[in-house]
């Protein structure tokens, strides 16, 4: 069952870009934003993450965590990390567990030129400091960007 707003948003433990273990909990009492993205290197996922380092991971107004998953290696995420002199922390969902949970996992990838199994889905959460789901946005195509104003907005108003 697809989570909502309102919803607690489900737990989970990822390796990050260091292969160390992080978890939701780990960002208990904290706002935090919460990206999946297909593929790191890709330009609209370069682009995104670039973007919320620019203006959410930046803003201290805004008072939230970003936390980018994908279902990219540690390694490969910790090149692309480096390579864009990212500050927030990237989460492999490699075996594509919390991507299925938070419906957002495209179980076959675009068919007609890849036909990969199991990729991230484009999708943006803000869970606030409750554990609750206060914004959700699961992007219709890869290659669109979540509304970052909404993000925004809901953010301020936490």
């Amino acid at each position: 069952m697809p989570v909502e707003i309102g919803d607690t948003a489900p737990e989970f433990t990822l390796k990050n870009q260091d292969s160390e273990d992080m978890s939701l909990s780990d960002y208990k009492g904290e706002n935090i934003v919460l990206l999946f993205f297909p593929f790191a290197f890709s330009s609209v996922c370069t682009k995104e993450m670039r973007r919320m380092q620019d203006e959410f991971n930046n803003n201290l107004d805004l008072d939230a965590q970003v936390i980018g998953i994908s279902v990219d290696s540690p390694y490969t995420l910790k090149i692309f990390r480096d390579m864009n002199k990212l500050n927030f922390n990237l989460l492999s969902d490699f075996n594509k567990e919390v991507s299925r949970k938070y419906d957002s996992l495209y179980e076959l990838y675009n068919p007609e030129k890849y036909s990969y199994n199991g990729v991230s889905k484009r999708s943006a959460f803000v869970i606030g400091r409750d554990g609750k789901i206060k914004y959700k946005e699961i992007c219709p195509t890869p290659g669109d960007q979540p509304d970052y104003d909404s993000i925004k907005k809901t953010l301020e108003n936490d």
